[in-house]
């Protein structure tokens, strides 16, 4: 572990953290290893035990770490799992999305592209189970007295469930952000003037395309949902836009 090259106008915890956060990333601390002691690292650092105290803190926020107390306690690398690597994911999408002011139709774009990454796989290596929670979500969206956002929580489960078909942990971790952060997103905007009908109707073509094994007629079917998606979109925002003009005359 390399000492940083320190500047003193710098924040002094967030170098140390990012020297340590680079340890980790370069393999040279693995999982379940054991950082120096936070007198080491301050002598390392040539710095005070508070101000590695808090480095060491931003990195725990980061999961980076995990501390135990007793004889043998310390703070070790944590060993992250692809489940929570996924629920990071989507939280700093999601945050990165209503921070920033994305385009609509790039969303749109980006959403489904990423999507239709996954079908081939998918429908080579969908399950009994797969189908089966993708056709359960179809029927809980044909289900009287559910309310909107219910709706759209079916809709991100049935998607997701779709990525996960895939078989593949990376992808499902790389695709948490665009189904559960970019699919709220346009449902906000769209859900008051989509058709539920017309969205059951999609979602009953792609699953039948997931278990046919057809990959094409999935992308089609995704391609058909990003038109549709884009449409309302489009619609909805002119007609806010129409709305929060002041009237002349």
């Amino acid at each position: 572990m390399k000492k940083t090259e320190r500047n003193q106008r710098s924040d002094l915890p967030a170098q140390i953290a990012k020297a340590l956060r680079d340890a980790i990333l370069s393999g040279e601390l693995t999982a379940d290893d054991r950082l120096p002691s936070e007198s080491d690292l301050a002598e390392t650092f040539e710095v005070s035990r508070p101000t590695v105290r808090e480095a060491l803190k931003r990195l725990a926020a980061q999961s980076l770490i995990r501390t135990e107390r007793g004889a043998f306690g310390g703070a070790f690398v944590r060993r992250l799992s692809y489940d929570e690597a996924q629920a990071q994911h989507a939280s700093t999408s999601t945050l990165l999305l209503s921070i920033n002011e994305v385009d609509f139709a790039v969303a749109c774009e980006a959403r489904y592209a990423l999507e239709t990454s996954v079908t081939a796989l998918a429908c080579a290596r969908r399950s009994a189970d797969d189908l089966a929670a993708m056709r359960e979500e179809i029927a809980r969206q044909g289900r009287g007295g559910l309310s909107d956002e219910e709706f759209c929580a079916s809709d991100v489960a049935l998607h997701r469930r779709l990525v996960d078909a895939a078989g593949n942990p990376i992808l499902s971790y790389q695709l948490a952000g665009a189904v559960e952060a970019m699919q709220p997103l346009m449902n906000m905007i769209t859900f008051s003037a989509r058709s539920r009908e017309e969205i059951i109707t999609l979602h009953t073509r792609l699953t039948d395309a997931v278990e046919a094994g057809v990959p094409e007629a999935a992308n089609a079917t995704l391609a058909a949902l990003e038109r549709y998606t884009l449409e309302l979109g489009q619609g909805v925002i002119a007609l806010r836009a129409r709305r929060s003009r002041p009237e002349t005359g």
